[in-house]
């Protein structure tokens, strides 16, 4: 995930130039740039005033239940404006939104902090386009703490980096937050807060210091994990052709964005976790806009292409740790050849219940039975995997 890099920087109110955000320049080593001394005393100010503020407040105020499920909703409400907004529908596209939840994105987001969206989508379409390299703005292969902090503490060298995709340069509302950056963050990620917070009685300074500052600290630094601990802890569970990992403590730290080894490989879906017990707010959400007409088009990556990309890493880490390579390949091909069947069946009865009229109930009734079974023989094979697998798992290469 991409992260500010002026975090409240004036950007220059002229049209960017812009360029094909999918156009791969070339990755050329980038030089050293001049520290960013705003972003630095900004990113070093604001928690150590959070340290000193927030217990203050407390001491003289005390707390309440009201006061935590007012900081909790500003978190909530902040963080998810970049999951679902900066990160999975402007940087990604993958889902359509309503013009209104789009506005609201743009706007609520600015208080986050973390830059203008059109900077933010053109740092992180170049991390996924470059990831781990040096034309990544924060490759973690210079660090843990440069890919979660100190990357933004110097300008960036990059041939690219003053270069904006054409699709975000061209809607207004985007180059009105861009251009007028600082006094929108302001607004949302201080007054705003306040002024809630002083007729929820918590008082305009408490809506400020706990609303405002400490959510921006925090909301700040569980965002950027995903530049940093995303690519260090986890399993590569559908690759390792490139750092990012999937972990579940990190998807509850993110809102979901935790599940980064298959955003990284299937970076057009929607969702970070795929199963539906997967901690993932951010994909829940977007669905829940689906379900109320505010979200469309949501996209997915095929489930054969998921599960060859699982079973081609597994293969690999079962055939380094000795295991038979026949004995893999037949399990693997059972898996592909039952998974062939059921989607064929499942299409086949798709076609078929625009004709059940013609065709008849018992139609309908076999073909759910045969589908089950294809289920039942798919669940199985993949079992088997499985119980292999096992065997290997802990073993040393």
């Amino acid at each position: 995930m991409s992260h500010p890099t002026n975090s409240v920087s004036k950007p220059n109110k002229t049209l960017p130039s812009t360029i094909d955000s999918k156009s791969a320049l070339p990755n050329e080593p980038r030089k050293r740039g001049a520290l960013i001394w705003h972003n630095i005393l900004f990113m070093t100010i604001t928690p150590v005033l959070a340290a000193i503020l927030v217990p203050m407040y407390l001491m003289q105020n005390g707390w309440s239940w009201g006061l935590v499920a007012f900081f909790a909703i500003a978190y909530i409400i902040n963080n998810m404006s970049i999951t679902c907004g900066y990160h999975r529908y402007f940087a990604h596209r993958s889902y359509d939104a309503h013009p209104f939840i789009e506005f609201l994105y743009i706007i609520v987001s600015a208080g986050a902090f973390q830059g203008s969206l059109l900077q933010w989508c053109t740092d992180h379409r170049r991390h996924h386009r470059e990831v781990d390299t040096d034309g990544d703005p924060y490759t973690i292969n210079k660090g843990f703490w440069y890919a979660h902090l100190f990357w933004m503490f110097r300008r960036d060298q990059h041939p690219e980096a003053r270069n904006y995709a054409k699709d975000l340069a061209k809607n207004k509302i985007i180059m009105f937050q861009h251009n007028y950056y600082v006094w929108l963050a302001s607004f949302m990620g201080f007054i705003v807060p306040g002024i809630v917070g002083y007729f929820c009685g918590f008082g305009f300074w408490g809506g400020v210091i706990i609303g405002g500052l400490l959510r921006i600290v925090l909301t700040q630094h569980s965002t950027f994990l995903i530049n940093s601990l995303a690519h260090t802890f986890g399993r590569q569970t559908y690759t390792d052709k490139h750092t990012a990992r999937d972990s579940f403590i990190c998807a509850v730290l993110t809102f979901g964005e935790g599940y980064h080894n298959f955003h990284h490989t299937f970076q057009a879906d929607y969702r970070n976790g795929t199963r539906w017990y997967h901690w993932d707010p951010t994909k829940w959400w977007i669905k829940g806009l689906s379900l109320v007409g505010l979200a469309s088009r949501l996209k997915q990556a095929q489930k054969e292409e998921i599960l060859k990309a699982r079973l081609a890493m597994e293969e690999r880490l079962m055939l380094a740790k000795g295991a038979s390579a026949e004995r893999v390949t037949q399990l693997k091909l059972q898996i592909v050849e039952a998974q062939k069947k059921l989607k064929a069946l499942r299409e086949s009865y798709k076609t078929a219940r625009r004709d059940l009229a013609a065709k008849g109930l018992h139609f309908k009734q076999a073909a759910r039975v045969e589908i089950r079974m294809a289920e039942i023989e798919f669940k199985a094979a993949y079992r088997q995997w499985r119980t292999f697998r096992r065997a290997f798992k802990h073993k040393a290469a």
